[in-house]
């Protein structure tokens, strides 16, 4: 692990981003709740929620942090069609949160595909990345 014990403790934020493309029939089960596993999106939710406070057990060497904000926001889009995934995750740290919000954003993609994959084998998780991230050493990145 990199050595941040001289850092100061800084407010940081990152926000990260990513979709999940499928059938339109697929977004339309999902819309109506008409999967059996039951309500995809607030499950999803929360699965990308439980990830970012879970990312240090995924990712070698990546530090523990004290979360103080997991926000995880799922949007049915027909022009996909499919779902964006947005994660916002926000710590007071000597490292910064952009890993968390990542892995929110994947485990939520993922979660959508399980749930979902009864009624499409075919849906591509996509594009997941850092929108933006704050504080820290580095200062502030604007991705998007």
């Amino acid at each position: 692990m990199v050595d941040v014990g001289t850092k100061p403790d800084t407010e940081r934020l990152a926000v990260a981003r990513g979709e999940i493309v499928m059938r339109p029939e697929t977004l339309a089960l999902i819309q109506a709740g008409a999967l059996k596993k039951g309500d995809v999106l607030t499950i999803a939710q929360l699965a990308g929620m439980m990830a970012a406070k879970r990312t240090a057990d995924l990712i070698p060497l990546c530090h523990p942090l004290p979360l103080t904000h997991v926000a995880v926001d799922l949007e049915l889009d027909p022009d996909l069609p499919g779902v964006r995934v947005t994660a916002a995750v926000r710590t007071v740290a000597k490292t910064g949160v952009e890993m968390e919000a990542l892995t929110a954003v994947a485990v939520a993609a993922l979660t959508v595909y399980d749930m979902a994959k009864a009624a499409e084998k075919t849906m591509r998780i996509q594009n997941i990345r850092l929108i933006e991230k704050h504080g820290g050493r580095s200062g502030d990145v604007v991705n998007e």
